[in-house]
């Protein structure tokens, strides 16, 4: 019998694909289509294990819609700019474009080694010119629209990686990459205006299929949707208003001061020439250490000071102290808040420390004010004309009172802030702005784009941003004057490249636009998205947003791009998830000349439903090879089995193995559609290769008759079809030992019939006088004659029937028999 030599197998499908093109996909509006996609990876270092399982996931799902007839778009990229990548080549002393290349090549290969049914000729790569040109071409639709803007303000700052974060890569007060601790800096950055399509983001969801409920809440309690009211409190000497955004404004009679945020512009001008100057100044420098999740946290102890200032509170005609504290930030709604400390946790602490008086204005429901911070509902109390009102009543009621006196209005806000994009790093796209000294501030006109990223640039962090000592790349000329200028020397983040990618795919060698219409219309939006949760906020988001930019844009014809998403889970090892930084990575290069690649696919594809994280386990992965090679030997058995002449066929046993064969069809068709459980697929079609085992040892035990030749064959070919998006290579070459002249890949997924899933025979119930005393087995169909014929041999119920006459006899086919006694 042959051998299972993996490496051969392998090695000669894989040249068989590509040498057939049968990846390689074109539209075909006669055919319905199905675009599924990976996340595409950063190239900053060799593949682990989490990469593969997210690959193999995403190729059963493309192989599965191929075999339905789907033309089926399946691309891969590479991710290459930004600092991951240039972090590692830094720290390999080697130039960022040679340590991303080297990487994509070693990458390509372990991808092209696992036999990823993937269209190698749509590859891009986002660090190519060809590619960043548009990414380029982006930004200035967006600049044309007011959607791209510079401003100064605070931002993230990370001293390790020297550069900018925007809020969505600052987690728990540290940099996502590095984790390393966020200063605070004030510096003039680019921004992509997010915030006008917050509501968008929100309402759109309602256009997502099959997308996890935790990403969906992580993304609406990211945008933060606020609803309430603006209140403007009036600084009578100044003649000046500071507005406050509250989601209570039914507690408004409650404030019994207000919060101005340490950097607040107007602190500086209200304790001017007094001696709250010094106070102030020594209060920020402390605070300036805190992280924003110290200064915001409920469980950290709060602090401020008061700075002689008093503002007035229009609605109650009362003026009351203005403080400073560390909770309250410049950079979330007005950096000002209305301090109700009755009804508000944070305000209550605050209250209680420093000794500021405590106005109740809302009234549990069932009984008094009990002297506590109470934030729920209620009945309003000391407010006035609004005493005795429901408060959700009463929200409504002030809101009305601040429009008519022109003192405030409803108001909704949002948590979400404008992305930050510029990096003062190397390894990105260029901004494509220039600054003239006549018409100042320029967008590069479109058709002298790319702006190329220069090569021979010290592109080491520190100091100022490695394009801005290139007076090479730096010194330009006006394309409205004609006179010197300058280039931006900030790079855009790598989440501008990652967010519209998947448009790119559609049209690959498009070369004067960034996609086809047509090829969008046919192929948008992703039908199945596929990557890890960690990329809900930012990812996600960026390329959820950049698709309604499109759409206003008229360039695309959907809001949302990917229709579904699955979020798989993590490969760890020894307890931890497994990557470079830990390092206790897992090469598949490795694995894969050790056991082959559909040992890996089998092992990673069975170790539990894939949305869930796995356990590395060398155990498991030896289990998947002995599998394999049980699997070979088991197939080759049964293909062996010939006609013996003179023999009778088993109904039974052939009833068995048909039956077995459409309940595995059906079953592993709906764990691969409907819920990605790989697992089980995997542990059906064990089962059936261990009936189909036995069924083989009767037959040569027995001598096989043509028929049952034949319906052994059959189960032969479904199990193969089943096993071959999990086990592409060996499935392919049994199938070509099955003397099949076609590609197993390229076969219609088989199909079921459900009344050849049922037993022929069924179990009936016989009750005497209604109780249950016996079951029987019967042919299906069976009628009443023969049931009353087959019921009365069983020992047990003669028993019943002693002495007695049968008054009635009622029959339900298929079901029950009651006999009934007199």
């Amino acid at each position: 019998m042959d051998q299972y030599v993996f490496s051969d197998i392998e090695r000669k499908w894989q040249t068989r694909w590509v040498n057939d093109r049968i990846f390689e996909v074109e539209r075909n509006p006669e055919k319905r289509k199905y675009y599924v996609l990976e996340m595409f990876p950063y190239p900053s270092g060799d593949p682990h294990m989490g990469h593969v399982k997210n690959y193999v996931i995403g190729d059963v799902v493309s192989r599965y819609f191929s075999r339905l007839g789907f033309q089926v778009l399946h691309p891969m990229g590479f991710d290459s700019f930004g600092l991951p990548a240039e972090n590692a080549a830094i720290q390999n002393g080697t130039h960022p474009s040679i340590w991303t290349h080297e990487k994509i090549e070693r990458m390509r290969d372990v991808l092209k080694q696992l036999g990823i049914s993937y269209d190698w000729r749509r590859e891009i790569i986002t660090c190519e010119p060809d590619y960043y040109r548009f990414t380029q071409w982006l930004f200035l639709k967006l600049y044309h629209r007011g959607l791209a803007y510079k401003k100064k303000g605070l931002v993230n700052w990370c001293p390790s990686c020297a550069t900018v974060l925007a809020n969505e890569q600052v987690i728990e007060g540290t940099c996502e990459r590095c984790g390393e601790a966020v200063d605070k800096k004030s510096l003039e950055q680019w921004y992509l205006r997010i915030t006008d399509y917050a509501e968008a983001l929100l309402d759109d969801m309602k256009f997502l299929g099959n997308w996890p409920d935790r990403v969906l809440t992580m993304q609406k309690n990211w945008i933060g949707k606020s609803e309430g009211a603006e209140i403007d409190f009036l600084l009578p000497e100044r003649r000046e208003k500071i507005t406050v955004f509250t989601t209570r404004p039914d507690t408004v009679y409650g404030a019994t001061f207000f919060i101005l945020a340490p950097e607040h512009p107007l602190v500086d001008e209200l304790v001017a020439g007094t001696p709250y100057t010094e106070r102030v100044a020594v209060f920020r420098e402390r605070i300036s250490r805190k992280t924003e999740i110290e200064r915001t946290s409920d469980t950290t102890e709060k602090e401020g000071i008061a700075i002689g200032q008093e503002i007035l509170n229009q609605v109650t005609g009362e003026r009351i102290p203005i403080w400073i504290a560390d909770y309250v930030l410049a950079e979330y709604g007005t950096g000002a808040v209305m301090a109700v400390p009755a009804h508000d946790e944070r305000d209550y602490q605050f209250a209680v420390k420093y000794g500021l008086p405590i106005i109740p204005v809302i009234q549990p429901p069932d009984g008094d004010w009990a002297g506590q911070c109470y934030s729920e509902p209620g009945i309003m109390i000391n407010s006035g004309p609004f005493d005795g009102i429901p408060s959700d009543q009463g929200e409504k009621r002030i809101i009305a009172l601040l429009e008519r006196k022109g003192w405030g209005k409803g108001a909704v806000t949002y948590r979400l802030r404008d992305w930050l994009i510029s990096r003062q790093r190397y390894w990105g796209a260029p901004i494509p702005i220039i600054y003239c000294d006549c018409f100042g501030e320029r967008a590069v006109p479109e058709e002298e784009l790319p702006i190329l990223l220069p090569e021979d640039v010290d592109f080491l962090p520190g100091g100022p941003s490695p394009l801005a000592r290139s007076a090479k790349f730096v010194n330009t000329v006006c394309p409205d004057c004609g006179g010197p200028a300058r280039r931006e020397t900030d790079t855009m983040d790598t989440f501008v490249c990652s967010s519209w990618y998947f448009l790119r795919y559609c049209s690959p060698t498009e070369s004067d636009k960034p996609f086809d219409r047509q090829d969008i219309d046919y192929w948008m939006p992703v039908d199945q998205y596929i990557g890890g949760v960690e990329h809900a906020i930012l990812h996600l988001l960026y390329s959820r947003f950049l698709t309604k930019v499109l759409y206003d844009m008229g360039m695309v014809g959907f809001r949302e791009p990917f229709t579904n998403l699955f979020a798989q889970g993590m490969v760890n090892k020894d307890g931890a998830k497994m990557s470079k930084s830990r390092r206790n990575t897992v090469s598949p290069r490795e694995i894969i000349q050790r056991y082959g690649v559909d040992t890996i696919r089998t092992f990673i594809l069975f170790a539990g439903p894939p949305e869930l994280d796995m356990e590395w386990s060398e155990r498991g992965l030896e289990g998947s090879f002995r599998f394999l090679n049980r699997f070979w030997k088991g197939i080759l058995e049964a293909l062996s089995v010939s006609e013996v002449p003179g023999q009778t066929t088993d109904s039974l046993r052939t009833e068995q193995i048909e039956r077995l064969r459409h309940r595995t069809v059906y079953k592993v068709t709906n764990d691969i559609r409907d819920r990605f459980h790989f697992n089980t697929v995997i542990s059906s079609c064990m089962e059936f290769l261990n009936e189909i085992t036995a069924y083989t040892r009767f037959l040569g035990e027995k001598g096989a008759t043509l028929e049952e030749a034949g319906y052994l064959r059959s189960a032969v070919q479904a199990l193969l079809s089943l096993f071959n998006p999990i086990a592409p290579h060996i499935t392919e070459e049994l199938w070509e030992k099955l003397g099949k002249k076609t590609l197993l890949t390229l076969e219609p997924w088989p199909v079921y019939d459900r009344e050849k899933m049922l037993e022929d025979q069924v179990e009936i119930i016989v009750q005497i006088n209604g109780k249950v005393r016996s079951k029987i087995l019967l042919s299906r169909g069976t009628d009443q004659n023969e049931a009353m014929r087959r019921a009365l041999k069983v020992e047990k119920v003669n028993g019943w029937l002693e002495g007695k006459a049968v008054a009635k006899v009622v029959y339900v086919p298929d079901k029950l028999l009651n006999l009934v006694l007199r």
